[in-house]
């Protein structure tokens, strides 16, 4: 069983920073793949970012050159750097075990002036 955590959503100005932190439960966490999804109002869920155990990062075009998706294994955490962000990115965003389907409660992120 794994459990996660999501923290660092809020409201951010357009073209401000957030980072967005997912802290994983259980064992083994290292060799998941990760990823974080969104969701905007009336929207479906969409893959924002993932990262695989061997550190390699696929990103939406839409977060490509903006998003980041590190990830720290000995503290089994995985991170969404997000930077000049846009009223668009305005959505809850979830963090994901890839494959295996376990789901954080979600974080909002709110780009507004």
């Amino acid at each position: 069983q794994v459990q996660l955590v999501e923290s660092g959503g809020g409201l951010v100005q357009p073209g401000g920073s957030l980072r967005l932190s997912c802290a994983a439960s259980g064992s083994f966490f290292s060799i998941y793949a990760m990823g974080w999804y969104r969701q905007a109002p009336g929207k479906q869920r969409e893959l924002v970012a993932t990262i695989t155990s061997g550190n390699m990062r696929n990103y939406a075009d839409s977060v490509k050159g903006r998003f980041t998706i590190p990830r720290d294994n000995a503290k089994k955490m995985v991170y969404l750097q997000m930077n000049s962000l846009k009223p668009e990115d305005t959505a809850v965003y979830y963090c994901k075990v890839e494959g295996r389907g376990y789901w954080g409660q979600g974080t909002q992120v709110t780009v507004s002036s």
